[in-house]
């Protein structure tokens, strides 16, 4: 599972799986569903995610993580 926010568009995406996304259904105000051929949610976008949501606190309880990544995307050098 990943946790991306674009700052640019304020949309936080969480990427619950690598499945291409080949159908998407906004099923509240702002909030994005994802759907893979087989119809299985594969993300969720969270359009002004900053007005509805605290960005800056990230709590993990109770998952059985065999691995936790915490990186910065840097941006490209043009």
């Amino acid at each position: 599972m990943i946790f991306q926010y674009h700052s640019d568009t304020d949309m936080l995406y969480i990427q619950l799986s690598d499945g291409a996304s080949t159908e998407s259904e906004e099923v509240a105000p702002g909030i994005v569903l994802d759907y893979d051929e087989r119809n299985q949610v594969v993300g969720i976008e969270i359009e002004d995610a900053s007005k509805s949501i605290d960005l800056s606190r990230l709590e993990v309880l109770a998952l059985p993580l065999v691995n936790l990544v915490i990186s910065e995307r840097v941006p490209a050098r043009v």
